[in-house]
Formats: C-alpha cells, sequence, structure tokens
C-alpha cells in the first residue's frame, strides 16, 4: 500500500507527497498532462522537442544538468502519447535545488535560437536512427495502420520530421504557454522528505508562478475497424516478422485488465501459448510475444513474432488464429489465469519498489481522475475471472477487426 499525502497550490499545481524517512535521497517527478495526442496534425513532434528543449536553458538557468550534477543528482526525462514527464534523485540535504531547478523551467524557458536549431538537430538524428534500424519503421506503420482519427496515428517523434524542422519561434512559445503551466502539471516529490516542510519549499518555488488557461482535451474518438487492415514491407532485414494489432479499452477503461492478462496468457514468456506452440513445437517463430501498449484513449493489443526461414505468413496467420480460437473455444484454466495475475502482481510490487516508478504512477493516477489508482490495481487484477476473459478475447481478438503488418526480407 503507497501512503500519500496531497496539496493544491493556489496557481492549480498539484502536488502529491510520498514519504520514505529511511532514505537518504528524494525524488522530484513532474508530470505535464501533454503528450503526442495533444499536437495538431500539420505540427507533430512538438511534445518530444520539448522534453529536450526543457534542458537547454531556462530563465536564470543556463544548463540544467550542470548544475543538478553538482549536487549529486541525476535526472532523465520521457515522451509518451499522453503526457511528458522529468524525474531526478539528489540526496535529500538539497531538495532546495531541484525545486528550484523545475520551477524555474515551468517559469519560462529562455527561448534561446541556438537552443532551439541545436535540438532540431538532435531530434533529426534520433528520427534517422530509428528508421535506419532494422523493423525501425514498423511502430509508425502500425499506428498509421491502426488510427485513422485519433492523433495516437503518428508517433511520438512525429509523423515528419519536417515539423519539427519548421518549427518557428512563435510555434514553441505558443506550445510552452499552452502547456507548460502549473495547472497542467502534478509534482510528486518521495523520498526522505520532511512532510511538515514540503507544502512551504513548494509554495517558495512554484507559488508565484502564475497559472496558464485551462486545457480542454476535446480528442476524436478512434471508430472500431469494421474490416482487416493489411499492409506489405520490404526491407533489408534479417528474417521476416509479422506485427498483428487489435484495438482494446484505454488503461482506465473498463476490461482493460481482462485484456491485459488475456494478452500475457497468449504471449508473455516462454510457457506462454504462442510460444510453447509456434516457438518449441511448430518451430514457426524463432521469438514471439505479445503485449498491450497501455495508453489512455482507446490501446493496442500486439502480436510481434520473427518468422524461421522457409515458414510462410500463411502459415503463421493461421497458426496465431487458430490458438486465438482456441481461447474462444474452451475456457482456460484457473492454474493459467492464477499464473498470469501472479506475474502482473509481482510486476507491480517489483515496479513499486522504486519510488520514482511509484511517483510516475501516483501523477498518472491523479491526472485521469483516480490519484488512488496504484492501490487499486491489485485489486482489480485480482477480480479478473475466467469468464472474463472469455468475454475479452470474443470482444476484442477478432480476425475482422485485426491489422497486420507483414515484414518481408529482401
Amino acid at each position: 500500500m503507497i501512503k500519500y499525502n496531497k496539496f493544491t497550490l493556489n496557481n492549480g499545481l498539484r502536488v502529491i507527497v510520498y514519504p520514505d524517512r529511511d532514505s537518504n535521497v528524494v525524488g522530484i517527478n513532474i508530470m505535464y498532462d501533454v503528450g503526442s495526442r495533444d499536437e495538431i496534425s500539420n505540427k507533430t513532434g512538438f511534445a518530444h522537442l520539448f522534453e529536450h528543449l526543457m534542458f537547454g536553458g531556462s530563465k536564470n538557468i543556463s544548463n540544467y544538468d550542470s548544475i543538478l550534477q553538482k549536487v549529486g543528482g541525476i535526472n532523465n526525462a520521457y515522451t509518451s502519447f499522453d503526457v511528458t514527464n522529468y524525474y531526478c534523485l539528489l540526496p535529500k540535504g538539497n531538495i532546495e535545488t531541484a525545486l528550484w531547478l523545475e520551477s524555474d523551467r515551468m517559469l519560462e524557458l529562455s527561448f534561446n535560437p541556438k537552443v532551439l536549431d541545436i535540438q532540431k538537430k538532435v531530434v533529426t538524428e534520433e528520427y534517422k536512427e530509428g528508421l535506419n534500424r532494422p523493423y525501425g519503421d514498423y511502430w509508425r506503420n502500425l499506428c498509421s495502420m491502426m488510427y485513422k482519427k485519433h492523433p495516437y496515428r503518428w508517433p511520438t517523434i512525429g509523423l515528419h520530421i519536417s515539423h519539427v524542422n519548421d518549427a518557428t519561434m512563435d510555434d514553441v512559445k505558443s506550445f510552452f504557454n499552452k502547456f507548460y503551466k502549473p495547472n497542467n502539471a502534478v509534482l510528486v516529490i518521495s523520498g526522505g522528505i520532511t512532510e511538515d516542510k514540503i507544502e512551504g519549499l513548494v509554495d517558495k518555488w512554484f507559488g508565484d508562478i502564475k497559472q496558464g488557461n485551462e486545457y480542454i482535451r476535446k480528442l476524436p474518438k478512434e471508430p472500431i475497424l469494421d474490416k482487416p487492415r493489411k499492409m506489405h514491407f520490404k526491407r533489408n532485414i534479417p528474417s521476416n516478422a509479422i506485427y498483428k494489432a487489435y484495438h482494446i479499452p484505454g488503461r482506465f477503461e473498463d476490461n482493460y485488465y481482462s485484456v491485459d492478462l488475456l494478452c500475457n496468457i497468449l504471449g508473455a514468456g516462454k510457457s506462454s501459448r504462442l510460444y510453447e506452440n509456434l516457438v518449441n513445437k511448430k518451430r514457426y517463430f524463432n521469438r514471439i510475444n505479445s503485449y498491450v501498449t497501455g495508453s489512455v484513449d482507446t490501446g493496442l493489443l500486439i502480436i510481434a513474432g520473427f518468422l524461421n526461414d522457409k515458414v510462410t505468413f500463411e502459415d503463421v496467420d493461421s497458426a496465431i488464429n487458430e490458438i486465438i480460437d482456441e481461447l474462444k473455444s474452451h475456457e482456460i484454466s484457473n492454474s493459467e489465469l492464477e499464473k498470469v495475475k501472479n506475474q502482473s502482481e509481482a510486476f507491480i510490487n517489483f515496479s513499486e519498489m522504486d519510488m520514482l516508478n511509484a511517483s510516475q504512477e501516483l501523477a498518472m493516477g491523479e491526472l485521469n481522475g483516480n490519484i488512488n489508482f496504484i492501490n487499486e490495481e491489485i485489486d482489480k487484477i485480482r477480480k479478473v475471472n475466467i469468464k472474463d476473459i472469455k468475454l475479452a478475447v470474443n470482444k476484442f481478438l477478432n480476425f475482422n477487426v485485426c491489422g497486420t503488418l507483414y515484414y518481408e526480407k529482401n
């Protein structure tokens, strides 16, 4: 059970305090409620670009990293479809340094044209490196195939690199002023902290930052597929590959955990049905697995497999469908369901041992209307029964609503 406290500053900044008095370090995690889903179709990649720009200097600080490192801190960040997250760890005696650094870049970036040019080049190289890797464009192609209305149809790095390269300073300022405001963020402070002093420290460093206009997200709902979608590519790759995708509920929606456990039954680990049947027995694949995206809005369950030589796409398509049909026509055993429940529960418990992981889960819950979600997740998993799995496989894993990518080696 994760114990926490919460308060909100007058400017709308939500603050969650997650103490561990035995820790000699503190974690500062700030999650902004902006991801690639909040971009417009002719200006994509901005959320990810900002992840880079936020380290390029702010109103009073020329270099975020060097100052944090001088006080023994480490940091990182990531951008997803749904959020942009920044986090750091440092000795608990230096907590104010981290609060100062985070508040200063929330207050105002430096908006230095040289920094913008440098980060455009960094993102461009990242974009190219991704495409040049074997199977490097599969995610881009999968998104464009499975999403036609929702902005999940482009990857976080952007639909076209020209969108980032063409970004003007006015574009950057507009994005910052819209999303990087205290009322669009959640700050989580964890570790060796003195709770009675935290509110004063946070108000000292963040209280004077003006709140922005309320951002109301209005995104189109992705329509359910009405027929199979297929895309075929020839590439310079080590082996043929297949990716099959199905729309599933978002992470905070009903049925998500039924689908998540179903996914684990199908393809999580070497004891899963896909691996046992199609790697160990039939030798169709050298590796195969399944996973869910866990996005806030309509997500995906993905089956990814890499074929052995002389095995055809027709063979593996049929074999995967047979395994799914078996789940539809026969109930799983209590022991199989209990196994994947135990795996999921162990993964969650292990993740929560890392205070930064726990901090990010607290922030995600808060942004999506339920700060206590982190303490309810295992119970949601435990409540899934055999009937729920049967309903999930019949509702979501249908051939007629499947998208398939075929990657064929030259």
